[in-house]
C-alpha cells in the first residue's frame, strides 16, 4: 500500500466466519455482533494482547465496499483530509469504482448515520506469475487512530482477498512511521519484503513534506503458520535488540564510520515521525538519511527485518538480522 495512514498512509481459519458482501454482514455488525473477519482471525485478542495502550474499539462501526456515489466521494473527501487537499496521488472516484468492478477491495468503515471514517484500497494482479493482492491505501479519521480500525479494515481486505484465491498481499509504507511499522509487523504479522529508495519521489503530501519517500514493501502471507511465526518473533528477538549495535537513528545517532558486520544491527526510529517533521524539520531528515544508509548497506547484504519494537516516549527499533548461513 502506497499510503499507511493509520491515519497515515495494513487466525485461523473457518471459512463459514468469511464476512459476506452485502446487507447481512452489515446488519450483523449493527446489532453489535463481532465483526466475521475479526472472530475468524482472532483479532480482537490480538489487539488487547499486543497493544494495550491503544484506544478501545469502535463497536457501531460497519466495514462493508464502497457501492454508490455517495461512498466514493466521501473516500476522496478522506484523502484530501489525510494527504492534503492539492495530494495530487488520490485515487479519484471513478478508479475507486472500477477496481472494485475487476477484482480490487475498496471498502470502508461507517459509522451508524453514513459517515466513512476509514477505508482500504487496493487492485489484485500477477506479481512473479503468482496472483497477488497489492493494497495501495488505507487511512482513518484523526479521533479514532489507535482503535483497531485500520486493523478491521486489513481483515476485511484480506477476506475479500481469499475469496478470490489471493495468497499474498503486498503494500509499502514509510519505514520511519512507528504505528504503521507497529501495525504492520507486530498487529498483522506481515513481513518486510524489500526497501526501495525515494519509491515515489517528492510528494506534495502534507504529511510528509520534502523528504524522500523512502518505503518499505510489506509482504502478507495469507497463512495461518507463518503469520503465527512472525508474530512471535518481537518477544524472542528481545535479548538479540538488548546487545545490537544501534547503526541509525536521529540526529545524535549517525552511521558508524565502519559499518558492523554483527549477526543483528538496530535502526532508531521516532515515536511520532510525522509530528517529529512538523515541529523539527532538520530533526526528521536527519532521521530520513541516517535510516536510508543503514537500510541500503544492510539490504544489499541479504540482511532481514526480524521484528520492530515499539517505546513509549522513545524512539522504536528495528532489529535486522543477517541471513542464514
Amino acid at each position: 500500500m502506497r499510503r499507511w495512514c493509520h491515519g497515515n498512509r495494513r487466525w485461523w481459519s473457518q471459512r463459514s466466519l468469511r464476512p459476506k458482501r452485502g446487507h447481512g454482514a452489515q446488519n450483523q455488525q449493527a446489532n453489535g455482533q463481532r465483526d466475521p473477519a475479526l472472530v475468524k482471525w482472532g483479532i480482537s485478542h490480538q489487539i488487547k494482547d499486543m497493544d494495550r495502550t491503544t484506544n478501545a474499539p469502535h463497536p457501531e462501526l460497519v466495514i462493508r465496499d464502497l457501492v454508490s456515489h455517495e461512498d466514493r466521494a466521501q473516500c476522496v473527501a478522506l484523502q484530501d483530509a489525510t494527504w492534503g487537499a492539492g495530494f495530487t496521488e488520490r485515487v479519484p472516484a471513478a478508479i475507486l469504482q472500477v477496481g472494485a468492478k475487476v477484482g480490487g477491495v475498496t471498502a470502508g468503515a461507517f459509522t451508524p448515520d453514513g459517515r466513512l471514517v476509514g477505508f482500504v484500497f487496493g487492485l489484485t494482479g500477477i506479481r512473479h506469475g503468482v496472483l497477488v493482492h497489492w493494497s495501495d491505501m488505507l487511512a482513518v479519521v484523526p479521533e479514532l487512530r489507535g482503535t483497531s480500525v485500520g486493523t478491521r479494515l486489513k481483515a476485511w481486505q484480506r477476506a475479500q482477498c481469499e475469496a478470490l484465491g489471493v495468497r499474498l498481499m503486498y503494500w509499502t509504507f514509510d519505514p520511519l512511521v512507528a504505528r504503521n511499522a507497529h501495525l504492520n509487523l507486530n498487529k498483522l504479522g506481515a513481513r518486510v519484503d524489500e526497501f526501495v529508495e525515494n519509491m515515489y519521489g517528492v510528494t506534495d503530501s502534507s504529511q510528509m513534506g520534502t523528504l524522500p519517500t523512502d518505503r518499505f514493501v510489506a509482504a502478507w502471507d495469507l497463512d495461518d503458520v507463518r503469520i503465527a511465526r512472525r508474530l512471535a518473533m518481537r518477544a524472542l528477538d528481545v535479548p538479540r535488540l538488548a546487545t545490537a549495535p544501534v547503526v541509525a537513528g536521529g540526529p545524535g545517532a549517525p552511521p558508524p564510520a565502519a559499518w558492523p558486520d554483527t549477526p543483528a544491527v538496530q535502526v532508531q526510529i521516532p515515536e511520532d515521525f510525522p509530528a517529529l517533521l512538523g515541529r523539527d524539520p532538520q530533526a526528521a531528515a536527519a532521521y530520513r538519511a541516517h535510516s536510508h544508509r543503514a537500510f541500503t548497506h544492510y539490504f544489499a547484504l541479504r540482511y532481514q527485518i526480524s521484528s520492530f519494537h515499539p517505546a513509549p516516549d522513545r524512539d522504536g527499533a528495528y532489529l535486522l538480522t543477517s541471513p542464514t548461513p
